[in-house]
């Protein structure tokens, strides 16, 4: 399975997830929302949400924990002994829960915190309703981390974009975004972002920077922020804090309980679409400004994650990959699929659209691209091997003229829109998961596993700059190749 999944539920490395504060710490009381809840959100709320609801049993209310399931109430108020709901989490015997084949069992400190809980009585903090959904209470609180100044390992880059004026490449980074001048590939920005990784960026016409991504499994947001706002200077970077102020985060657009893995704006920035996780593309009228965003729509059509996603220039057709095996487009005056793109057989990773709609173009686990009529029957017209691997991302450039791709094969690729082949870009030494065009169409970027990211010329694909955008982290400089006899 490609490490794009992999990649979406793995652990965090840098240390950023948020423990239970002690109550733990002598002499203060067990808060449920603070120190039991996420217990639970990490250890029960899989087989019993909502919808699963295990043994008739919901626990995402304070509510329903209380009232229990098929086998009634769960819990004794200052009783941690006679309660089923501890009992049942440190119990050796075979009916432990988790069940032992759902996962391990409870941490015996994080037991130790319920059961505290129950000895004082197994109260709701004050001021919370009973019946609030603790997912989303979860959410509200949590708080992000502040990136580490100097990163431990490398972070994976699934997300990259020039700047406006083409001299800064803005990546994704752990709980950031951050921005290195390309001539030197050194590190001029950095963004400080609730997502913990970002998955899409794009420019508005006037400068702004819309990011969308999230916490995978968690949550997902598309906020969009001011780089140009003022922030502070540290070691000579420029730091802004897209978290708390509000001068820099100037719209937070939606967010839902996983990670949004797509993004699109059209040229003229009144719409914008994203989707992922969820399965949902959700569509905004951006024409007003954005204290006037509205949105105007949210399209379910794939049966799986959305991947990717592209917009007409006009905003009439909406262009999507899925998980579910195919590329689908979607009219957005009328409100209705029109074309459904199967010949890929296997995952659709990414999908572009030529400027007046008259051509789609999808990538995917195939290793194909290929190019399609987004009307009619959606017939394939043309399709084009080279990459050795599964093929991430399709990026059309600023006229239509070129456009590029990424793959696990390690390369960026150019094409012309009749699917010939130009010049092969590399230099990266790992999985290439993104790609962008500058502004005017003369460079290109990819951005890869291993967090390196590399900057080539349109014209000759002669590489500009190739650095790793893991701020703090040492590389070694290739040794030149010895000159042949």
């Amino acid at each position: 399975m490609p490490r794009l999944f992999l990649i979406a539920f793995a652990a965090c490395l840098f240390g950023g997830a948020t423990p239970q504060r002690a109550a733990a710490q002598a002499g203060k009381p067990v808060s449920f929302i603070n120190d039991v809840a996420p217990i639970l959100k990490e250890n029960c709320f899989a087989c019993h949400d909502a919808k699963k609801k295990s043994g008739k049993y919901d626990m995402t209310t304070y509510e329903k924990i209380m009232a229990g399931g098929a086998n009634g109430e769960p819990i004794t108020a200052g009783k941690p002994e006679k309660s089923d709901f501890h009992d049942l989490m440190v119990t050796a015997e075979q009916r432990r829960m988790p069940p032992r084949d759902k996962g391990e069992a409870v941490p015996k400190d994080k037991a130790a915190i319920i059961a505290q809980w129950i000895k004082e009585g197994a109260k709701l903090d004050g001021g919370l309703d009973a019946k609030a959904d603790l997912v989303k209470e979860l959410r509200v609180r949590w708080k992000p981390p502040v990136p580490p100044k100097v990163y431990p390992f490398p972070t994976i880059v699934n997300a990259i974009a020039f700047t406006p004026d083409g001299k800064q490449l803005a990546v994704g980074g752990h709980h950031e975004i951050t921005f290195w001048t390309i001539e030197t590939g050194k590190l001029a920005k950095r963004l400080y972002t609730r997502a913990e990784r970002a998955y899409g960026l794009a420019f508005l016409p006037d400068g702004k920077l819309v990011v969308a991504g999230g916490r995978p499994g968690q949550e997902g947001d598309v906020r969009i922020y001011d780089i140009n706002a003022k922030g502070k200077t540290e070691d000579g970077v420029n730091v802004l804090d897209g978290v708390n102020d509000k001068a820099v985060l100037v719209k937070h657009l939606f967010d839902v309980e996983d990670a949004v893995l797509c993004l699109a704006v059209t040229p003229d920035g009144k719409t914008l679409a994203a989707g992922g996780c969820d399965r949902a593309v959700r569509v905004f009228d951006l024409s007003e400004g954005l204290d006037k965003a509205k949105l105007v729509q949210t399209v379910e059509n794939h049966a799986d994650w959305v991947l990717g996603c592209a917009l007409s220039a006009d905003g009439k057709y909406l262009v999507t990959a899925g998980r579910d095996k195919t590329a689908k487009v979607w009219d957005l005056k009328a409100k209705e699929s029109v074309v459904t793109f199967p010949e890929h057989q296997n995952i659709v990773y990414g999908v572009a659209v030529k400027a007046d709609g008259s051509a789609g173009f999808s990538v995917g686990a195939d290793k194909q691209l290929r190019t399609w009529k987004p009307s009619g029957e959606g017939k394939q017209v043309k399709n084009a091997g080279g990459h050795g691997d599964d093929v991430f991302k399709i990026v059309a450039g600023p006229k239509d003229a070129v456009f590029a791709t990424s793959s696990a094969d390690k390369t960026v690729r150019l094409w012309d829109a009749n699917l010939t082949a130009g010049k092969v870009l590399a230099g990266l030494t790992d999985y290439v998961y993104a790609v962008a065009f500058s502004a005017d169409g003369t460079l290109v970027a990819g951005g890869s596993y291993d967090g390196s990211v590399g900057v080539w010329k349109v014209a000759d694909g002669m590489p500009v700059k190739i650095w790793n955008a893991s701020p703090g982290i040492v590389t070694k400089e290739k040794e030149p190749e010895p000159k042949k006899k």
